[in-house]
């Protein structure tokens, strides 16, 4: 049975290869279903490209922080990008598609963040391409080109620069400027968005291997008003080998006050940078990120899988750009590009250990948005900030209106005060925490006090909430939101101390009495269960919500009680439908109980029935085909740092607590973690 499902899984993902050649670094495709093939992205923390099967095409590009109100309901959505990448190239006059290139490869090396695609057109010529989108260029890409003539060929190339149907108003621009050493030729395109609140920008330009005099004439065309392209003629002589590259940056007026020069201007620095000096630039960028990593001994697949993970979550995240990630990162338009609670208690722990730096963006995103929070909160008759379910540029609600997650899922609000109290204890930073984390714990707690019910002397109630397992709507005492409400103002308590500053004594009294409920007396498995909310009785849940009290709040620390907890909800999530992240908590938690190898069946369910080919790239859930889901991720690379890497997180900083691998591994390493190496056998 196992050798029968192990080769299901190699002829589903098109892959023909032993254990010893499965590469840590690199996932590469061939000969796939073409019906069945999900891109993979390269990202900056940034700009995102998403991969096509079509030669010198791509699906996507996705700006961070780039929403308009357009499409799917009455929100702010993110907004595709004029398509930079996007060629025209021919052979003898006949233009190269997926009908007559052959043996087509391709490739993402995650260690270098750059995907290259291979192929042949024929007996004429062999070409590749490999395309970047630069990790110290935020808003800058580069598309390497490489062909070698079989025979002697004419080539021609041409850069298209096309606008998405939802922009309007498209203006199309073509300069020349010549200067001695240099000619540059930029294609630039600019559009407003659909309300007309933002202006997006574009342009590229050619970048020649021939010296200054020697390249080829670039000749601009203009289409229509949604396209135009720039493009040159090169003959080339059997056996010659030429290359060419294409490097591009879009920006909205969303990132700058004036994105139409500046989007010249920052393709004309990447021009005289040079491809050379582009290309060591970014790969030093991703060396620096990667001093961070996690290495696994004994399963390739595994750790090809974790430096996947990984390379996602480094690759949605940029330090000091003040953005946070949606559950889909920068893959495409999935989640409206919208913030959820998936920042907070699914990606950013992970980022946190890993690159404080990154995780700081993230929080002085909330940050940023308080004054939105508070409105929020004032308009719901409630004191202090109130954080909305799903927040996008300014920070108001953004959640449709038919969702009810919007106006009830208050946990939010917890977790943000979490993570910036959470952000403290990992960097010890005071200065950070009077400016920053301050306001965002004080003002979640203060909303704390004015949303539970009193009613009467040790009688608290939070009632008509979404809970964490979102199945569960419109209910009293939810586990998770009530014990993230105690966390929130026990960190406000803490924080306050620590700053020499009197704290409010309700947040004190408050806490101590909002209750955690435990299942009715029952013959059977569920007698001593803390209770997901007051009406629940046994039912199949959507997600981890009682269990997130062991992890990450540690609000239930008996080991009995937390195994109580684990055996009882991890067999109530059916195995369709629910988000990845699930298992892995059900993973982090029975690692630190020691039972490795029932962690080890949950880390692998966590992820494996959701990866899609031929990258493969997860989705939310088991068969989903939304990628990629950074939530999961993020999820899952915790199960590795705090559960089968014992660290955690505490007020003096972070620790290691005892444990022990699966059979399966040899050996687990995690490096770069505030300077120090962690190593488990």
């Amino acid at each position: 049975m196992k050798n029968t499902f192990v080769l299901f899984f190699l002829l589903v993902f098109g892959i023909q290869a032993t254990a010893q050649d499965i590469h840590p670094w690199k996932l590469t495709a061939q000969n796939w279903d073409t019906k069945n093939y999900y891109g993979v992205t390269v990202a900056n923390g940034m700009m995102g490209i998403v991969s096509s099967q079509e030669p010198f095409k791509v699906k996507d590009v996705v700006l961070a922080g780039a929403y308009d109100l357009y499409g799917r309901g009455r929100v702010s959505n993110f907004l595709r990008s004029f398509n930079l990448l996007n060629m025209q190239v021919s052979i003898d006059g006949e233009q190269i598609n997926a009908n007559n290139s052959q043996n087509f490869i391709q490739s993402l090396d995650m260690q270098n963040a750059s995907f290259t695609s291979h192929f042949n057109m024929g007996d004429k010529a062999e070409i590749s391409y490999t395309y970047y989108a630069l990790r110290q260029m935020p808003f800058t890409v580069l598309m390497d080109v490489q062909i070698t003539a079989k025979k002697d060929i004419d080539l021609g190339a041409a850069s298209v620069m096309e606008a998405p149907d939802a922009l309007k108003e498209v203006q199309n621009y073509y300069n020349e400027i010549d200067r001695p050493h240099v000619v540059i030729s930029l294609l630039t395109s600019s559009a407003k968005s659909p309300t007309g609140n933002l202006l997006m920008c574009a342009s590229n330009t050619f970048l020649f291997s021939e010296t200054h005099g020697a390249e080829p004439r670039v000749i601009h065309e203009m289409w229509d008003n949604n396209m135009h392209l720039m493009k040159f003629a090169k003959k080339l002589k059997a056996g010659t080998t030429y290359r060419f590259s294409i490097a591009g940056s879009s920006i909205t007026s969303a990132h700058h006050d004036d994105p139409l020069n500046e989007a010249e201007r920052m393709t004309i620095f990447a021009k005289l940078e040079g491809r050379d000096r582009l290309i060591q630039h970014h790969q030093q960028a991703w060396a620096d990120l990667w001093k961070s990593d996690i290495k696994i001994t004994g399963d390739p697949q595994v750790q090809q899988d974790v430096h996947s993970m990984l390379y996602h979550l480094y690759s949605f995240v940029r330090a000091e750009s003040n953005l946070s990630p949606s559950p889909m990162g920068l893959s495409g338009l999935g989640y409206n590009g919208h913030v959820f609670w998936d920042t907070e208690l699914w990606m950013y722990p992970a980022l946190l250990v890993l690159h404080p730096e990154m995780a700081k963006s993230m929080i002085q995103y909330r940050f940023d948005r308080l004054p939105a929070a508070r409105r929020n909160a004032f308009n719901h008759g409630f004191k202090g900030a109130m954080f909305p379910w799903e927040s996008a540029g300014t920070g108001v609600e953004e959640t449709p209106v038919w969702a009810l997650s919007g106006p009830f899922e208050h946990h939010i609000t917890a977790d943000i005060a979490f993570a910036a109290w959470n952000y403290y204890c990992v960097t010890q930073d005071k200065a950070w925490l009077q400016t920053t984390g301050w306001p965002l714990i004080k003002e979640t707690a203060d909303f704390w006090t004015s949303r539970v019910e009193r009613k009467g002397p040790g009688h608290f109630e939070i009632n008509d909430v979404v809970a964490a397992d979102e199945w569960a709507e419109n209910v009293d005492n939810n586990a998770f939101t009530n014990a993230a409400a105690i966390t929130n103002l026990k960190a406000a308590i803490k924080t306050a101390a620590l700053l020499g500053i009197e704290a409010n004594p309700d947040w004190d009294y408050v806490a101590k009495n909002i209750p955690l409920l435990t299942m009715p007396d029952k013959v059977g498995e569920g007698v001593g269960v803390t209770r997901e909310h007051a009406t629940y009785n046994g039912e199949g849940i959507k997600q981890a919500d009682v269990n997130l009290l062991s992890y990450p709040l540690k609000t239930i620390i008996d080991k009995g009680q937390i195994k109580k907890d684990l055996d009882y909800y991890s067999k109530r999530v059916p195995n369709q439908g629910t988000p990845a992240m699930t298992q892995a908590i059900f993973a982090l938690l029975y690692a630190r109980l020691g039972e490795s190898e029932k962690a080890h069946q949950f880390f692998v369910d966590a992820y494996t029935p959701n990866l899609n080919p031929p990258f493969r790239v997860i989705a939310e859930t088991k068969g989903g085909t939304n990628p990629y889901f950074s939530t999961g991720a993020g999820g899952i690379i915790q199960s590795l740092l705090m559960g089968f890497g014992g660290l955690d997180i505490t007020e003096k900083g972070i620790v290691q607590l005892p444990t022990k691998l699966p059979s399966q591994w040899k050996k687990l390493e995690i490096t770069g973690v505030m300077g120090k190496n962690y190593t488990i056998q």
